[in-house]
């Protein structure tokens, strides 16, 4: 999720950061954002796939820290700050996390194929040319990163693995795009 290197997004300042807080307080007046009203923000509609759904839902629950349904607004403000302004290793633990479904602190192929498969249609949508194989993708993360060869990556497996291998880290991320989908938010005011 908007784990890149160098500067390959777009930045969004702290006056951006405060118009979000701004737009929560005005649109959540109840101080919880629900999980409709987050897939509207990003754009998740009847038209959306299932895939872009279940997405969605997985980022929301990631986000909802206290799992009551709603994300309140410090988590908002966790969450914007992770998204928009955090660190890769910060971002690289946030995905991990969403990644390991039963929170025992290690991913197995089904959690990860889990994942990947989502991820896969999402990309297969916008870019035909994403041909590989679901299993050959997760096969070849476990190649690189289990490096114990125990059938389980373990957090710091992952981080290591992510910053080290460009594909891995092209495969791993959990990309919402936050800085394009604000600054389109913004254009549209204009």
């Amino acid at each position: 999720m908007g784990q890149t290197q160098g500067g390959e997004e777009k930045e969004v300042g702290l006056q951006d950061i405060q118009e979000l807080y701004r737009k929560f307080a005005s649109e959540c007046p109840s101080g919880n954002l629900h999980l409709h009203e987050f897939k509207r923000i990003f754009g998740i509609n009847s038209s959306s796939t299932v895939e872009e759904t279940a997405y969605m839902e997985i980022v929301f629950e990631s986000f909802d820290t206290n799992k009551d349904g709603k994300i309140d607004f410090l988590e908002y403000v966790a969450a914007i700050h992770l998204v928009l302004r955090g660190k890769l290793e910060d971002k690289l633990r946030w995905s991990f996390k969403v990644y390991d479904r039963d929170g025992n602190g290690c991913l197995d192929k089904q959690e990860v194929r889990h994942i990947i498969k989502i991820i896969h249609k999402i990309k297969k949508k916008s870019d035909m040319s994403v041909t590989e194989k679901i299993e050959d993708v997760c096969d070849r993360i476990f190649e690189l990163v289990d490096k114990n060869k125990d059938s389980q990556i373990s957090l710091e497996e992952f981080i290591e693995g992510a910053e080290k291998d460009p594909w891995l880290m092209n495969q791993l991320r959990l990309d919402i795009g936050p800085c394009e989908w604000f600054i389109e938010q913004r254009e549209k005011k204009l």
